[in-house]
């Protein structure tokens, strides 16, 4: 009878470099599964946390949750528009307009304030719904519609007080950017919400799926028995409501409505959308990422005031970076 040789075993050395290329391939499917974006935050927080030692502390993180929760609020409802393959430039004017308006009423007009604040609020909801009619019923692309709306309200906002500011608000309004809940800026505790709830509906509501599919293909959305215009005029009323909201909330921080607040936000506003992974063309997009995108926003121009950067050279550093975090999000995803 012949003789089986058993196999020699495997060398230590053999077996290690046989795992190695398999640890390899692990830890690049981690790490592809980790958002671009996220990966972008973190390194910029470690960087600012060696060059700033005031950088990494509670309370200045807290003031920059605080100072980035209007953008937010307003980002919410520009992602809402995104991600149906829609755009609302007229966010910021609206900002404005509602602002300036909620003032005239309570101090022009002597409306009781909590009335003139839900006047204001509701304004910004109607000029949602103009733009929603806009798209839908006019059938105007959503550029031209919502630019129209811009000019219209950044109009509206400086005629209403004659291009003046109005001052004298109630204390508790006043109050509402310096009163803190658990050691958290009440505004941050209204960004957190507003993020909340939108990515609640967005993930388990059927609403938000109906977004999805409207922004993947809306004509097939519509064949597939979806209200789409219904939902795209809903979409815009949100976005109006929210930017209304985030022009109270800078109000309060600067206990004064100003008839030009908000229109500086608006590529701050598209930046942290698109950062945060959602395309231009609809269909895609998430609160978390989004939420990501306005950290970065945050921190990076918190960062660049501690480190006492120009600010005539901030913008250039923020533009570097949007097209850093874009290009390699992009990338992961190929």
């Amino acid at each position: 009878m012949t003789d089986l040789k058993k196999p020699a075993p495997a060398s230590p050395s053999s077996a290690a470099a046989a795992t190695a290329p398999d640890l390899r391939s692990r830890a690049t499917g981690i790490l592809g599964r980790i958002p671009g974006p996220l990966i972008g935050l973190i390194v910029i927080v470690i960087i600012l946390s060696i060059l700033s030692p005031y950088f990494l502390t509670v309370s200045n993180l807290l003031n920059v949750i605080g100072q980035v929760a209007s953008i937010g609020v307003m980002a919410v409802g520009a992602l809402l528009v995104i991600i149906i393959g829609g755009i609302d430039l007229s966010i910021g004017a609206v900002v404005a307009f509602t602002s300036i308006t909620v003032g005239f009423l309570y101090k022009g007009v002597g409306l009781p304030f909590e009335l003139a604040l839900l006047i204001g609020l509701a304004l910004g909801a109607f000029c949602g719904l103009v733009n929603g009619i806009l798209v839908t019923f006019g059938r105007m692309q959503p550029f031209i519609a919502t630019l129209a709306t811009m000019s219209a309200a950044t109009g509206l906002a400086l005629y209403v007080t004659g291009g003046n500011p109005v001052n004298g608000f109630p204390a508790w309004f006043a109050a509402i950017a310096t009163t803190a809940v658990a050691g958290v800026p009440l505004q941050g505790v209204v960004l957190v919400l507003t993020f909340a709830i939108a990515a609640f509906f967005l993930r388990s509501r059927p609403f938000g799926r109906a977004l999805y599919a409207i922004g993947g293909n809306d004509e097939v959305a519509r064949l597939s028995g979806l209200p789409v215009r219904r939902i795209k005029i809903t979409v815009y009323v949100l976005s109006g409501f929210l930017a209304a909201l985030a022009g109270q909330l800078i109000s309060s921080r600067l206990n004064s409505a100003q008839p030009t607040a908000g229109t500086a936000d608006l590529l701050s506003v598209i930046a942290v959308v698109v950062i945060g992974g959602a395309s231009l063309a609809g269909g895609t997009g998430s609160m978390l990422g989004t939420f990501v995108g306005l950290l970065i926003i945050g921190v990076l121009n918190n960062g660049l005031s501690l480190l006492n950067v120009d600010p005539t050279l901030q913008p250039v550093v923020l533009g570097a970076v949007i097209v850093a975090a874009v290009m390699t999000d992009r990338k992961r995803r190929v």
